[in-house]
């Protein structure tokens, strides 16, 4: 069982879905992005003030398997949990449809911080998420 940290609940919005009536692709990575947004929030954290203070912490991969599609008006999950490894921390993010909890997508996003402009380690990020790290 995955030990999850954080999670939101959102909706389907009807332009967020293509021609075949499901969400596109691309949307799902808003959900993610938006998810772990929130979650830095609520460690007290905002990404302009870290940007003014030189802090830019960004995508280097995302790895996304889709498994039940979601459509217009359906309700959803979007839950993660963290780990570092190296300079990395790398977020396991995943999707259930609601109010079946199908899982709609299972997604793994690895994050970097630059400081200053450069790759580097935030002990800002250490400290911040220390009580929400995993193995």
């Amino acid at each position: 069982m995955e030990k999850y940290i954080f999670e939101l609940t959102m909706k389907v919005r009807d332009y967020e879905c293509d021609l075949q009536g499901i969400v596109n692709n691309a949307n799902y990575q808003h959900y993610l992005e938006h998810t772990r947004h929130e979650f830095l929030h609520t460690t007290g954290a905002s990404f302009a003030r870290l940007h003014d203070e030189g802090i830019d912490p960004v995508v280097a991969r995302i790895n996304m398997a889709f498994k039940t599609p979601l459509k217009s008006g359906d309700e959803f999950v979007s839950k993660l949990y963290l780990r570092k490894e190296g300079i990395k921390y790398v977020f396991h993010q995943d999707i259930f449809r609601l109010p079946d909890g199908k899982v709609s997508l299972r997604a793994t996003v690895e994050t970097v911080c630059l400081v200053d402009g450069r790759l580097s380690d935030s002990p800002l990020f250490d400290q911040l998420f220390a009580p929400y790290l995993h193995g």
